[in-house]
């Protein structure tokens, strides 16, 4: 059970600060990465980290059981054994932990340690430590779901009797800020084997020598004047590639791209059916899933679904979400047939521009049942998001042909976000299709005509800044099986500031 020697604390800018546990107060990541490794009877890889670095016992019990055979309750066992062994051998505080929770317990701010380690690991640290060093401890035993899952920080928070916003969670690998942050706290990230960017609401430090109380106060102040004037909001746009499939290892990939891109809701298409819901899974966040080919995942909670649950391979699914209280932001995916494919007919073909509009029928229809769904789910006031593969160019980046997909979209009050941030598409074309595709393959030897096919489309926000993404630098298909990037397009990535009140 959550361990809690606290009564109720409110009104303070900060409430409380909720530490992890392992990498961040005691140098325990390097003994859980070496216990991994004894047991996997491998050494371990930076692909590997998804599935080791802040995850429970039971979860990394699981990954290996489905690549060795053995029983995961056994693999589970000896992991918690090896474990607790190189912990009881020797505990060192991180550099800068205990003078920093001294200095929390002399001005009064509760503290709480929030891990996914079970009760007897934690246990034995707080011993170490100190237990009353805390005002409470929750540990993976302690909640039906755990690191990335927010529940055990909302639990801490509902512990201590605070708010998630007025609160500093402190970790050091992106499950475990991903949790914080899907909690709603203000974070600071202290890496210990794998790098951590810094973004919105998050502060990234080499170490926690140094850090005071008054730092800690001034990021929850900071992040409480953001909720008041504006709230920035990063989305990415990104057609996986038939789930990433072609690509091996690809969802631990995918996970590392997202993680890479910064964006806080991502819009899929296709999806393979269940890339949502995995992904989701693996982040901590929210996501909604429509038909074979559509998804969203977000960081921020989703208060309403939109849509044709049930809709096939092409159209458009949607959801509302919350980003602070009193701000909402509809979030809609959509996917447009990809035949007949107008950059083709224009450079193979030569057709002229009145038949490349004309043959736009079947995705100019798919998108005005998109723009009809989105009208009928739409609230005065609510900001609407709509990242898409059109499977067409723009008309503002082909001064000669009127597509009328991107015509439609703009009639509607959509703007283009990477248009807004960057107007000249000869200085920035920002093509998306396609990073793999350089020649035709169709063997001819043709160069593959280059050209922005995916949008991040919005009306009511401000763009900061919009951007295309690639990690890596892939080799072209069909050697494509090791690429870093799992996906024959380059994603979209706009960064949005939401003001309060729209």
């Amino acid at each position: 059970m959550v361990k809690s020697l606290v009564g109720h604390v409110s009104g303070a800018p900060l409430q409380a600060v909720l530490f992890d546990m392992d990498g961040t107060l005691v140098d325990t990541e390097l003994q859980w990465w070496e216990a991994v490794e004894h047991v996997a009877e491998r050494p371990l890889t930076e692909a590997d980290q998804p599935e080791v670095l802040g995850r429970p016992v039971e979860h990394t019990a699981e990954w290996l059981a489905a690549t060795t055979g053995a029983s995961a309750a056994e693999l589970a066992e000896r992991l918690h054994q090896e474990f607790v062994g190189r912990v009881r051998a020797g505990i060192v505080p991180r550099p800068g932990a205990l003078d920093l929770l001294d200095a929390l317990a002399r001005d009064g701010v509760p503290t709480a340690l929030v891990t996914a380690s079970p009760r007897t690991v934690a246990d034995t640290v707080l011993e170490a430590l100190g237990a009353g060093r805390f005002a409470v401890s929750v540990t993976a035993d302690d909640t039906d779901r755990t690191k990335p899952d927010p529940a055990p920080y909302l639990a801490a928070c509902r512990a201590l009797g605070v708010d998630p916003a007025a609160c500093v969670a402190v970790e050091d690998t992106h499950t475990g800020v991903w949790s914080a942050e899907a909690a709603g706290c203000v974070v600071l990230a202290v890496p210990s084997l794998a790098p951590i960017d810094a973004a919105p609401g998050r502060t990234v430090r080499a170490s926690l020598a140094g850090i005071t109380p008054d730092d800690l106060r001034a990021m929850a102040a900071a992040e409480a004047a953001d909720r008041t004037t504006g709230h920035v909001l990063p989305v990415m746009s990104w057609n996986l590639w038939l789930g990433g499939t072609p690509v091996d290892d690809h969802r631990a990939k995918q996970l590392k791209a997202i993680a890479e891109s910064g964006a806080d809701v991502v819009g899929l298409q296709e999806t393979g059916g269940i890339a949502a819901q995995e992904l989701a899974d693996a982040l901590g966040w929210y996501h909604h899933r429509a038909g074979e080919n559509l998804g969203i995942i977000s960081r921020h909670p989703i208060t309403h679904r939109f849509g044709d649950p049930d809709v096939g391979f092409y159209g458009a699914a949607g959801v509302r979400i919350r980003i602070a209280p009193g701000r909402e932001v509809d979030i809609w995916t959509a996917h447009l047939h990809y035949t007949p494919y107008g950059p083709y007919e224009s450079v193979f073909d030569g057709l002229p521009a009145d038949r490349l509009v004309a043959h736009e029928e079947v995705r100019l229809a798919q998108m005005r049942e998109a723009l009809r769904w989105i009208e009928e789910s739409s609230d005065d006031g609510v900001p609407v998001v709509l990242m898409v593969d059109f499977n067409c160019p723009s008309h503002l980046d082909w001064p000669d042909v009127a597509w009328p997909v991107t015509r439609a979209a703009e009639e509607a009050g959509f703007g283009d976000s990477y248009r807004e941030a960057r107007p000249d598409p000869a200085a920035d074309p920002g093509h998306t299709w396609s990073p793999i595709h350089p020649v035709h393959e169709d063997g001819s030897g043709r160069p593959e005509p280059q050209d922005r096919i995916d949008y991040v489309l919005h009306r009511g926000l401000e763009v900061l800044d919009s951007r295309t993404f690639v990690s890596g630098d892939p080799r072209p298909w069909p050697d494509v099986s090791g690429n870093a990037w799992p996906s024959d397009h380059a994603a979209v990535i706009t960064t949005f500031t939401v003001s309060h009140g729209d």
